[in-house]
């Protein structure tokens, strides 16, 4: 008898499980184990590479990186073995050319030492030198004195001042030097042993704005050095894509119905490549195997609206419409912040004929109207009802997720259902089984689930190990994907915390590292 009793059982078990009875899972009732987590930071494997000067490599130093004499003494510039060397008796000022130049990039300098008085960073200005951008770093018998921007016109000095922060005393300058260009600020870091440290930061737009198409097109990267009696000796330069301090604004890229783009074997995800202040995150699109952690950094986009400047916008839905055969999508215009006395921070429709997930893409991007403190937009064309549909979240008293319809993808909206009771962040569209929900993070420290396109809660999202401690935020991006037939799981979450990068003063968003987990149906028990 409890043989059978047993058996009846599992036999109603099986019956009723949704897989066998055709009914479709909730997402609450998936379970997302937490498989893997890394915190990218400036990491050298995922760079994308832009110019480089190895000293090991080059025959014809003045054809390769012609060198310029600032000042009546010349400082003597050579290589020896597999270093560049610039030493000097006297005062002298010296560049050295090794790039072009985006506002954008990030630069490094892998220093083998310094000795001696003087100053060493990168110079970014036009062939004539009519304009200059200057960041150096000032040492006296190898330790660091501080950290200077200078700007130029042709006409007069704009700006030359201390950008100097975290000094320490009797600090070495060795190591590798770092400065993450930010569009319209920079952060400089000096890494020898652990994370790097941040040693300089400033925010220089109102003196110059180098994300002008001009700039991108006329300047050049030099290293320069001011020596007097010093040497300074140089391992490697190299300008780059990084990955910065953090990612974060994870979202998957899909087609026009919301179905995750799987090409090559892989999803593929916009990612803010972090920086300092609002204005200074850049878009970074990014693609992993979804059966391994094996996150690749494949491009960066910034995007054009037809007036001069390229925007460093982030916290994009970027999705292929297979109609039209084109790229579209929605960012958020957090550039603004920039200049918030003449710009207002808004949501933009882009758009791009070139696929813009590799290397480096420019996406026009057009205002439609939705101007005010709204971020997060996804967007799906919904074929029951003829109809695209927005989700996106408002600030009303605290971010709060609202569903918008219109007939057409870049206008036209109004909103049919929301706000949400609970303040949202990250809010995505994303089908279980066949039925859309709506996902959003959260500060009540759960990923709240909705029905979609009504807004109806639905539960929320069950982790073993959320992406938050004790004291984190935890407004993170829930970014669910659910994978088709054939995969050793069904649903996908890559994630990221809310941790901030330290040493940057003032605000900043500086988070995150990368979680990943791995969805399944819930079961009673994990026995046979």
């Amino acid at each position: 008898m409890k043989i059978f009793a047993r058996t009846l059982f599992f036999i109603l078990v099986i019956l009723t499980s949704p897989a066998i009875s055709g009914q479709e899972v909730s997402p609450e009732h998936i379970s997302f184990v937490r498989q893997g987590v890394q915190r990218m930071i400036f990491n050298e494997e995922q760079a994308i590479p832009l110019a480089t000067l190895e000293p090991g490599n080059v025959v014809g130093l003045q054809a390769m990186h012609p060198v310029t004499h600032y000042s009546k003494e010349r400082a003597g510039v050579s290589i020896r073995g597999n270093e560049l060397v610039i030493a000097a008796a006297k005062e002298t000022q010296t560049g050295i050319w090794f790039g072009g130049f985006n506002p954008f990039a990030t630069y490094v300098i892998d220093l083998s030492s310094v000795s001696g008085n003087g100053a060493l960073g990168f110079e970014f200005s036009d062939a004539a030198h009519k304009e200059q951008f200057l960041v150096t770093i000032g040492f006296n018998d190898t330790l660091l004195t501080g950290v200077n921007l200078r700007v130029r016109d042709a006409e007069k000095v704009i700006t030359d001042r201390s950008i100097t922060v975290n000094k320490e005393e009797r600090q070495p300058l060795k190591g590798r030097i770092i400065l993450q260009m930010l569009g319209s600020g920079l952060t400089l870091f000096l890494q020898d042993e652990g994370l790097p440290r941040v040693i300089g930061q400033a925010d220089f737009n109102t003196h110059i704005d180098l994300r002008k198409k001009y700039y991108l097109q006329h300047f050049q990267t030099r290293l320069f050095a001011q020596l007097n009696e010093g040497e300074v000796r140089i391992e490697k330069a190299g300008v780059e894509f990084g990955t910065g301090v953090g990612l974060a604004d994870i979202r998957a890229i899909t087609y026009e119905n919301g179905d995750p783009l799987l090409d090559r074997g892989r999803l593929w995800y916009t990612m803010s490549v972090r920086g300092r202040g609002l204005p200074h995150h850049l878009q970074g699109v990014f693609s992993l195997d979804p059966t391994t952690f094996d996150i690749k950094f494949e491009g960066v986009i910034v995007f054009d609206r037809g007036d001069g400047l390229l925007r460093n916008e982030i916290a994009s839905h970027i999705f292929y419409d297979r109609k039209d055969k084109v790229w579209r999508g929605m960012t958020t215009g957090f550039s603004a912040y920039a200049n918030p006395e003449r710009e207002k921070k808004q949501l933009l429709a882009i758009e791009s004929g070139k696929d813009p997930r590799f290397g480096f893409s420019v996406m026009n991007a057009v205002p439609f109207g939705m101007v005010g403190d709204i971020e997060d937009p996804h967007i799906v064309f919904d074929e029951e009802v003829n109809k695209w549909r927005m989700l996106t979240c408002e600030n009303h008293d605290g971010y709060k997720a609202i569903v918008l319809e219109s007939d057409h993808w870049d206008r036209g909206y109004r909103q049919i259902a929301g706000p949400v009771r609970y303040n949202s962040t990250g809010t995505s569209i994303q089908k279980i089984g066949n039925t859309r929900y709506c996902f959003s993070g959260s500060s009540e420290r759960k990923i709240f689930i909705y029905t979609y396109p009504d807004l109806r809660e639905a539960g929320s999202l069950h982790m073993d190990l959320p992406p938050w401690d004790a004291t984190s935020g935890t407004r993170v991006w829930p970014n669910v994907v659910q994978l088709p037939e054939g995969y050793p799981f069904r649903y996908v979450a890559l994630m990221m915390d809310r941790l901030d990068y330290p040493g940057q003063q003032g605000p900043h968003w500086s988070y995150g590292a990368l979680y990943l987990y791995h969805g399944s149906e819930m079961q009673l028990s994990g026995k046979n």
